[in-house]
Formats: C-alpha cells, sequence, structure tokens
C-alpha cells in the first residue's frame, strides 16, 4: 500500500524549469519564412525554366539563383518535376485571379452600362497579354512550352485550370458569333486566338515594340469584324 502510493504521488515541481507556452508551440524564423521562400523557388524557377529550359536547369541553379543551399529545393519539392508542375499552377492559380479582377473592375468601370461582348473581348485580350509578357510573366510561357515534361496526373491538375481560365472566354465568343463580329466555328476561332496570343511571349519585348494596348487594338482587328 505504501508502494502504490509512492508510485502515484505527483512529483514535486520544478519551479525552475520554464515553463511551457499554451497553444501551437512557436514558429522558429525558418519556419516563419518558409511560404516566402517557396514563393522565391517558384519565382526563380520560374524564370530560368523560361529562360534556359527545364531539361537545362539544374535544382542547383535554381537554389543559387534563390541564395540558398544546394538541397534546400528539396526541403520544399520532391523533384525538380514537382517544381515544375508548381510553378505551372502557380501560373495558372495567378492568371486566374487577375483575370476575375479584371473583368469585375471592367465591369464596375462601365456602371451603369453593362459591358458589351467586344469590350468584354478587349478585357480578356489585354490581361492575357499581362499574363503573358508582363510583370512576373514567366509562369504561363513556361506552362506554354515544357508541358510535355509533366507526368499525366499534372497535366491534369494544370489542364482544370487552364481550362477554367478559357471558359470565361466562351460565352463572350458566343455573343460575338451571334452578333457577325467573329466568323467561323466558335471552338476552332478560340483555339486560333489563343495560339495567336500566346505566341506573343515569343517575339515580345517591352519597350521595343507595340505597346500591349496597341497589340491589344491590332489583335480585335484582326479577330472580329464590324457587326454585320
Amino acid at each position: 500500500m505504501v508502494l502504490a502510493m509512492h508510485v502515484n504521488e505527483a512529483p514535486a515541481p520544478d519551479l525552475d524549469a520554464p515553463r511551457r507556452s499554451r497553444g501551437r508551440p512557436r514558429k522558429s524564423a525558418d519556419e516563419r519564412d518558409d511560404g516566402n521562400r517557396r514563393q522565391e523557388l517558384l519565382r526563380v524557377a520560374a524564370h530560368l525554366f523560361r529562360t534556359q529550359g527545364f531539361d537545362a536547369t539544374s535544382t542547383r541553379d535554381i537554389a543559387a539563383a534563390a541564395g540558398m543551399r544546394s538541397g534546400s529545393p528539396f526541403y520544399h519539392f520532391e523533384s525538380k518535376e514537382a517544381l515544375l508542375a508548381a510553378v505551372m499552377l502557380e501560373g495558372m492559380e495567378r492568371a486566374l485571379q487577375r483575370q476575375a479582377d479584371a473583368m469585375a473592375q471592367a465591369a464596375a468601370d462601365a456602371q451603369p452600362q453593362s459591358l458589351s461582348a467586344r469590350d468584354c473581348l478587349r478585357v480578356l485580350v489585354r490581361n492575357h497579354f499581362d499574363v503573358l509578357v508582363g510583370p512576373e510573366s514567366d509562369f504561363i510561357p513556361v506552362m506554354l512550352y515544357e508541358w510535355r515534361s509533366l507526368s499525366t496526373s499534372e497535366r491534369s491538375a494544370v489542364k482544370a485550370l487552364k481550362d477554367r481560365y478559357e471558359t470565361v472566354w466562351v460565352p463572350v465568343l458566343d455573343a460575338l458569333h451571334a452578333s457577325g463580329e467573329l466568323s467561323g466555328d466558335v471552338r476552332l476561332a478560340r483555339l486560333l486566338i489563343f495560339g495567336a496570343l500566346n505566341w506573343t511571349a515569343q517575339w515580345y519585348r517591352p519597350n521595343q515594340r507595340a505597346s500591349l494596348d496597341a497589340l491589344t487594338d491590332t489583335a480585335l482587328q484582326l479577330f472580329l469584324k464590324d457587326k454585320a
């Protein structure tokens, strides 16, 4: 009985021991910076994949450009291929948000009138040029030209976001076709429009050619005609 009481007796508190804080343990400085480091890796990787190509870029190149140790990228991504997929997913997420913001802003600016289909296409085309060749625009060109380096499951994930992005264009092109401003099969026209716009990433250089507004005007002149 005495032995049992001794075993179950709570030990005396150590008054000199530091108290544990309640709730989740406090993160270290490195842990707090993980999100920023991941974003920096994505930004640097997107730029190198675009300028050097996926195959010619090593994780050591990416780590060096991000100011990290050579093995640090693997703390965030299990492989270079996983990093490539993350770059493309990040690019499509950004593109979706920018497109939604651009359409919402245009609708607000047009009040009390509503946007015409032609106005909507202008907003979509102008924003797409920003996505392709504007600031921080390395992500989508990587998706366009390194698509085959993804696994089947990674392609599926990226394609789901790409389809969401293009879906916004469908009712606009349908309305333009109905009004006689867009000729031909709407599905084929959409593919040709994106093909023409996306090629801009190969040749456009800021401050050396026409502005993005001028490109938008020219694109609409090519794609559309006056109402029938």
